[in-house]
């Protein structure tokens, strides 16, 4: 199994800015407390506070896939809709260069 790094883009819809940071907060606590979660972190756009990305690192794809299994989860993909006007989830592996602890967010990338 191999460490994967997953970005994801979300818009808040016009409105609803606030309700889509509460919904993403409240899947941060118990996605730290996963398998295989080694980062989850959610941030605001700073000069868009629509914008909305989460930065994660997880063992495995396959740890990633029970995480989107999870029940907090499938809460607020249920109001996905709702909430987001765009949302773009890639899953990423790395692709190292450089010094290894500034040119990789996997911590050992390759390896």
């Amino acid at each position: 199994m191999s460490e994967v790094v997953v970005v994801g883009a979300f818009t808040a819809r016009e409105g609803k800015e606030e309700e889509a940071v509460e919904a993403f907060q409240a899947l941060v606590e118990p996605t730290h407390g996963e398998d295989g979660c080694i980062l989850y972190a959610l941030h605001r756009g700073n000069d868009d506070p629509r914008k909305l990305a989460f930065i994660e690192r997880w063992e495995s794809k396959e740890l990633l896939g029970a995480h989107l299994e999870s029940d907090h989860v499938k809460a607020v993909l249920a109001k996905a809709d709702d909430l987001f006007a765009t949302a773009d989830i890639t899953v990423y592996d790395a692709v190292p260069g450089g010094q290894e602890r500034k040119g990789s967010l996997a911590a050992h990338a390759g390896g």
